[in-house]
C-alpha cells in the first residue's frame, strides 16, 4: 500500500510539472491592443503591437506556394502614367483590376514569377513588380507583350489605410 502511496504522488507532481512546463497564451487586451510573437529558427522572438501592424507579407525567395502569393500585390496602389500624371489601380482578391484612367478601367490579373500582371479590357498591360526595397509599374502599349520594350515605367506606391 505503501509503494501505492509512493506512485500516486509522482503521478501527482509529473502532472502539475507537465501543466506548468508548457506556457499558456496571454488573452488579448480588452482595447485590441494585443500582440503577435514571431519566433525565428534560432529561437529567438520579436514582439509586434497588433495595432501597428498593417499587413503581414511573405517573401516569395521562402519557396512556398502562399509566400508568392497575390495578397502582397491586393488593394489600391497610386501609379503613373509616365506623362508626369498619376491614377489608381485597384487589385481584387477575385483577379479583378480597376483603375481611374482611361476609357475602359477594366481588366483582370494574376501573379506571374512574384509580379502582378494586368491585362486591360482596352488592350494596355501593365506589371507591378518590386525592384530593391520599391515597387514599380511597367505599362505595355496594346498590342504588344510582358516581354517586349515597356511604352513606360514609373513607382508605384501602395496606398491602402494602415
Amino acid at each position: 500500500m505503501r509503494s501505492l502511496g509512493k506512485v500516486f504522488w509522482i503521478l501527482v507532481v509529473l502532472v502539475f510539472a507537465a501543466a506548468t512546463a508548457s506556457p499558456k497564451p496571454k488573452p488579448a487586451a480588452e482595447d485590441g491592443s494585443g500582440t503577435i510573437v514571431i519566433v525565428f529558427k534560432d529561437g529567438s522572438q520579436r514582439s509586434f503591437r497588433l495595432a501597428d501592424i498593417a499587413r503581414i507579407e511573405f517573401d516569395s525567395s521562402a519557396g512556398t506556394a502562399a509566400a508568392a502569393g497575390r495578397a502582397r500585390f491586393l488593394g489600391q496602389w497610386k501609379v503613373g502614367d509616365g506623362t508626369g500624371r498619376t491614377f489608381s489601380i485597384i487589385l481584387k482578391p477575385d483577379g479583378v483590376a480597376r483603375k481611374s484612367i482611361g476609357s475602359n478601367e477594366k481588366g483582370s490579373w494574376t501573379v506571374v514569377n512574384g509580379e502582378a500582371r494586368i491585362t486591360w479590357d482596352d488592350g494596355w498591360h501593365d506589371v507591378l513588380r518590386k525592384v530593391g526595397n520599391k515597387y514599380q509599374k511597367v505599362a505595355f502599349a496594346p498590342g504588344s507583350a510582358f516581354t517586349d520594350q515597356p511604352a513606360n515605367v514609373t513607382d508605384a506606391e501602395y496606398t491602402e489605410p494602415k
